[in-house]
């Protein structure tokens, strides 16, 4: 199986524990972001409220990344740095990627959020990208191949016009942050590993209104679009069962 790894009873509901700890963090700060605010005052509110619920930010100081939400803005795909001078203004589109551990397993979660008055090509992109999870995860059952979830992602978005994200993927998680499989958001060739019921996936579509390239910004971390265009990007950790699957982050 490539290493990735089938939870047990247990194991399931502690990730249980630790998604819905996190759908609460995302829907507290969700609420917070408003002109004004800077991503650090964003940052700042989710570490509080993380280690308020007696979890541990996973972001924080993994491989250096110095807080425990990343906050991109417009063009910024993906891992923004939260600073005291990065002030959100009406009409911007930010992204939220937290992650937290709870008694010693993970949840991701991403939501892309429009503050104030956006533009209609801004709430298109939101859109579709949050649709585009949904389209994938309707093959995420046990007996499909992971890469049903790649194509029914990526498909959807290249048939609306979107650039997808092709140098970031979405990948297993459990006990750690990032395990096998690594799970692409665009069409792929093979077939990928087969699905079992127990396995747990971070799913995450990037989505770019422009071009699928981005570029990697010299603070080591943001992920930009390469052509200045916005970026979106919905994330969710969700278990495989022999049914429908159940998502964990929200």
């Amino acid at each position: 199986m490539s290493g990735v790894t089938i939870k047990s009873k247990r194991e399931i509901e502690l990730m249980r524990d630790a998604g819905k700890l996190l759908a609460e963090v995302h829907n507290r700060l969700g609420e917070e972001i408003a002109p004004g605010i800077s991503t650090l005052d964003l940052d700042r509110l989710g570490e509080e409220l993380i280690r308020k619920s007696g979890s541990i930010p996973s972001f924080l100081n993994y491989e250096g990344y110095p807080a425990s939400v990343c906050v991109s803005i417009n063009d910024e795909v993906v891992h923004g740095i939260p600073r005291a001078d990065r002030i959100i203004k009406e009409g911007d589109i930010v992204s939220l990627d937290i992650g937290l551990i709870h008694n010693g397993y993970q949840s991701d979660a991403a939501r892309t959020h429009a503050v104030g008055q956006v533009s209609e090509e801004a709430l298109a992109l939101i859109k579709v990208t949050e649709e585009s999870f949904f389209e994938g995860i309707k093959y995420a059952v046990a007996g499909n191949h992971l890469f049903d979830i790649s194509n029914a992602i990526g498909n959807y978005c290249i048939s609306r016009g979107y650039g997808v994200v092709r140098d970031l993927v979405g990948h297993g998680i459990g006990r750690e942050m990032h395990e096998p499989p690594q799970i692409p958001n665009f069409p792929q060739k093979r077939k990928g590993i087969l699905l079992c019921a127990g396995m747990t996936l971070a799913i995450e579509p990037m989505i770019n209104i422009g071009r699928a390239d981005v570029d990697f910004s010299d603070d080591g971390w943001t992920v930009t679009t390469a052509d200045g265009t916005l970026s979106a990007h919905y994330e969710n950790t969700i278990l495989i069962t022999e049914g429908e699957p159940e998502i964990l982050s929200l």
